[in-house]
């Protein structure tokens, strides 16, 4: 442990070393291409009347009882990826669920800049965003009650930022909609794991782009349950998280990967159990078989599986 305590800080002086390390770690791999994922999703064959707009729209589309909402958000990829879990729940062509999906590419910049007002490139551009959300919440309430009244059994919104308006959007809602940061307290809830330091609460890492909003989204679903958060420190994210992420920008994926790896290092070494990936961008710097993900949770995960639980309790009560 004090190995690796010395390596990232100055054990005589206190100060982090983090910007010399990053600094030495980050390579210039450009060249080296970021793997694509070739799984495929198979949606249901279903057709909106293109006559009709989101607001006018008030037709049931489907009939069946099981058929899951999903509001898009910051990607595109995000509901590809929920989708993606979710049929790997299914076990045969019996059991496949129809979904409808509302996803907007004008809704997905905003958000994207709203997540990216982190960093200093961006923070001119984002802040007008981030002072005045009331366009994008009642842009996701239109689609959440479009989802409605098409007939859903559920509402489903895999997106971080997104559920930072989650209170708001649900409003009036009259069929379930899952929150992420519920899903993953009820899994770690159930998971029954035992603090690291003995006579402290049990403590979650949540590593974010941006803290402000999404950290703190999952700090306040966390701390109702009992849970003790951990957020990366001003230098963890101004000489890990922040440059992983430029890097990323750049195409240096090695770079990007080490950093990434470093600032889940410095969560560990405080004594988190494990740490939500609460980034989307973040989430693919972890190989799928890399050992770190023992440690680590995606909140779509969570999302999937307690939403094939809930289809699957409704069909049982058909």
């Amino acid at each position: 442990m004090m190995n690796f305590l010395e390596e990232f800080f100055d054990v005589e002086s206190r100060e982090p070393r983090l910007k010399e390390i990053g600094r030495e770690r980050l390579k210039d791999t450009s060249q080296i291409k970021k793997p694509k994922n070739h799984a495929l999703v198979k949606f249901p064959p279903s057709i909106i009347p293109q006559s009709q707009g989101i607001n006018s729209f008030s037709g049931q589309l489907i009939d069946q009882a099981n058929a899951i909402g999903i509001i898009g958000g910051l990607s595109v990829n995000s509901c590809l990826k929920f989708t993606e879990k979710l049929n790997l729940k299914l076990q045969d062509e019996e059991n496949n669920l129809p979904l409808v999906l509302c996803t907007d590419p004008a809704l997905s910049k905003e958000l994207l800049s709203l997540e990216q007002s982190s960093f200093p490139s961006f923070s001119a551009e984002t802040e007008r965003v981030y002072t005045n959300p009331r366009s994008i919440v009642e842009n996701l309430r239109r689609k959440r009650v479009f989802l409605e009244n098409c007939g859903v059994c559920c509402v489903v919104m895999p997106c971080h930022v997104s559920h930072c308006w989650y209170d708001e959007i649900r409003e009036n809602c009259c069929v379930p909609f899952l929150h992420m940061g519920e899903c993953v307290a009820k899994e770690l809830k159930e998971e029954k794991l035992r603090p690291i330091e003995a006579g402290s609460r049990l403590r979650i890492g949540v590593l974010a782009t941006n803290t402000t909003l999404v950290a703190k989204m999952y700090r306040d679903k966390l701390e109702n349950e009992g849970f003790e958060v951990v957020v990366p420190d001003k230098a963890t994210m101004e000489h890990t998280v922040i440059p992983a992420m430029e890097a990323l920008s750049r195409k240096d994926f090695e770079g990007a990967q080490n950093l990434f790896r470093i600032a889940v290092q410095v969560l560990l070494v405080r004594g988190v159990n494990r740490i939500i990936l609460a980034s989307d961008d973040l989430q693919q710097l972890l190989p799928p078989d890399d050992p770190l993900w023992r440690k680590c949770i995606d909140p779509i995960d969570a999302l999937a599986r307690s939403t094939f639980e809930y289809t699957q309790s409704v069909k049982r009560c058909k």
